[in-house]
This record gives structure tokens, sequence and C-alpha cells, in this order.
């Protein structure tokens, strides 16, 4: 199957690590020699209630038994839908009360971009070094990092970028600014959280000089760091919110948010200001509507900063320099690349599922999913200590 992967599907890298899936369930990946893999990655924070989560399975078998698309978005009305965005609304600050359906993060991040320039009128776009928003034409041309961009230009004009947690940088989003984006919690630049209440003193800057905040919470939301979204722990309420990963339990899925009155923009002056066929799919939508209900009932927001302080209690040793992120989005920071890429290796010889960060190669990203037990973070902790004490040994 491996040799028939590379051969036929496009690849991403030129090194995928390439194992073979057989099946999975709940905290565990088993490949194809029915060998088990403690999963502290989850889809890469999308896995939100683990491998096959019966509620999750449920909710898309009977929704398959109904129906599936019976037209592009925004023209029916479907149960799953209405419903799911209806929950969602009901648990957000009253601004942010009404929501786009993609079928992804990028697309939403999209959505959101066009939204700020529809309300505003303006078409300066401000992003941050080391941000990631997506992989789209639009989504990359806010993406902080030139080395993966610099080949696809000419990308979006008026696109400038500001430091993450530099409040002198502040000044620079203007009257000329349509919107500014950044994630609650900087994800490929290392997990990094916002000090001094820079998200706060982000939108009140924009407020002073009419432009829109969009936080992306696609990694941070859905119960990851300790609240619903990410931002609930910052002392902001942005304008804008876009969502992914983990809203779906697995599935693919994107979504933005925004007060009623932005929103309807979108509508008219031109009509069809931003059209998808396949978003608020009906299945997906149930998948969402399941997840949301589960994250909800169990409060695993609240669970995971207690899984945090037991990660934060095991995860030590020499070889690692410090703990970054919050909840379970957390990254553990080694003193180069060399040694986590053998980190990362060695632990998947020994049956733990762990991967890389996007441009800060010396993190290992632990994003498990949130159901995850005690029991499960004790053992994929030991075998994060056996395998730093092995490579203590061999040098």
């Amino acid at each position: 199957m491996k040799e028939d992967f590379l051969k036929y599907q496009a690849q991403t890298s030129p090194y995928p690590l390439g194992l073979e899936i057989s099946h999975a369930v709940g905290s565990y990946i088993f490949d194809t020699n029915d060998k088990k893999h403690l999963d502290f990655v989850a889809g890469v924070s999308a896995c939100s209630l683990g491998h096959q989560h019966p509620r999750v399975n449920q909710a898309i078998k009977d929704q398959l038994d109904k129906y599936s698309h019976v037209m592009v978005y925004g023209e029916y009305a479907q149960h799953p839908a209405v419903q799911y965005c209806k929950l969602l609304v009901e648990h957000l600050p009253k601004s942010l009360n009404k929501i786009y359906l993609v079928n992804s993060g990028t697309e939403a991040c999209e959505g959101a971009l066009k939204l700020v320039r529809r309300v505003t009128g303006r078409s300066q776009l401000i992003s941050c070094h080391n941000a990631y928003h997506g992989n789209t034409m639009g989504s990359m041309s806010v993406m902080g990092f030139e080395e993966r961009k610099q080949i696809f230009r000419p990308l979006i004009p008026d696109v400038d970028f500001i430091t993450f947690n530099n409040e002198e940088d502040i000044s620079k989003i203007t009257t000329k600014t349509a919107g500014i984006i950044l994630e609650s919690i900087q994800g490929g630049a290392g997990f990094i959280e916002p000090k001094n209440d820079f998200l706060a003193k982000i939108k009140k800057r924009c407020e002073e000089v009419g432009a829109l905040m969009i936080v992306d919470e696609i990694q941070p939301g859905f119960g990851r760091t300790g609240k619903l979204f990410g931002f609930e722990n910052y002392n902001v309420v942005p304008d804008v919110i876009i969502i992914g990963k983990g809203m779906a339990g697995g599935m693919p899925v994107g979504g933005f948010i925004a007060n009623e009155k932005h929103m309807d923009l979108l509508s008219h002056d031109p009509k069809l200001g931003h059209i998808t066929t396949f978003g608020g799919h009906p299945v997906i939508a149930a998948a969402c509507l399941a997840t949301l209900e589960e994250i909800l009932e169990k409060d695993y927001a609240k669970q995971s900063l207690e899984k945090e302080k037991l990660f934060r209690s095991l995860l030590v040793h020499p070889l690692i320099e410090e703990i970054r992120g919050k909840g379970l989005m957390l990254a553990a920071m080694t003193k180069n690349a060399e040694i986590t890429n053998q980190v990362i290796f060695k632990c998947q010889d020994k049956g733990l599922i762990l991967f890389w960060l996007l441009f800060e190669p010396s993190a290992i990203r632990i994003t498990p999913p949130l159901t995850i037990s005690d029991d499960e973070i004790k053992e994929g902790c030991a075998i994060i200590i056996e395998a730093m004490n092995e490579i203590l040994n061999e040098n």
C-alpha cells in the first residue's frame, strides 16, 4: 500500500511518515501489522473526540439514512446545519451571531478576508509574522512565512505584517486597514500565547480606526484551550472568528462567524458574495452537532486544563527546555530540530504518534484528543521520556 500511496497520491513533503493504516478507535491508531499507536496528535487537532466516537458515528449514519447533499449552500433549510448553527451561537458572545459554514479552515479564512473588505470598503489586510491561516492563495497571502510562499507569488496585494505580541506594531493598523487576522494562540510559530492583553489592545485599536479584527480559532477552538474558543482566555471579543479542524470530530469542515449585519452583506451588492457547493453538508453538519453537544455536555474544555497539568508534571527532562501552549494544545520545546526529529521518530517506533509544527523546528506537537484518559497520558509521556533517555545515552 505504501508503494501505491507514493506512486498515485500527490505528496506534501519529500519524506512522508507513510504509516499504513488499518483502523482507529479511541486514542489509538492501528497499522496494517496490527500494531497500535497511541495518538498524541489527533489528526493535527482535528479528531477532538478521538477516533470512531460512537455519538459522532451514529449521527453520521442516521443522517445518511435521511438525505445527503440536496442543494448548494444557502438555498434550503436543512435540519443538521440549522440546529448546529443555533447551538453554537447560543454559546458565543452576542455579537457573533451568524455563521457561514464552509468545507475547510482555509476556505473559512478566505471568506473572512472577503467579509472585512466588503464591510469596510478598504483593501489593506494585516497579519502576523509566522502566522498560518491555510494554504489557498488568499490564506497564503496572510501567511507570515516567506519561504513557503515566495515561489507562488504574486499573491493578494496590500497585505502587511506585524510581530505577534509587539505592542509598538499596533499603530500599523490605520484608517486604511480593512482587517487584521491573528491566531488566538499562534500555532505554526510554536504555540505562542498572547501577552499583556495583546489581543484586547488590537481590538481597541481596530475600534479606533474602523478596522475589523479576525481571530483564527481553527486550531485552538472547540475546547482545546480550557474554553470553547481560545479568545475567551484573553479578555477580547473579535469581530470575526474562523473555525475548522476539531468542530466535526475529524470530518472536513470550516466556518466563519460575525454579526448578522455584517454577514448579510454577502447576500447582495453583489449577491452571492461567497458561495460554496458543499458547505453545510448535512452529513458533516450532523457530525458537527454531535461533536459540539458532546464537548459541551462532558465539559471537555475544563478537563483539558486538568490534563495539561498532568502533561506538565510528567514531561520533565533535560532535553525539554519548556512546555508551551494551553490545555491540550501543547508543544514540548527541545534544544534543536535534530533532537525533536529523533524524539518523534523514536516514539513512532515505540507506538506513540507525535508530530512537528510548521515553522518552529524545535517543537514537538502534543495535541491529543480531548477524550484522552489520564492513564493514556501517562503511557505516552513515559514513552517520550524513554526516547529522550536513549538520546542522552547515545550522545
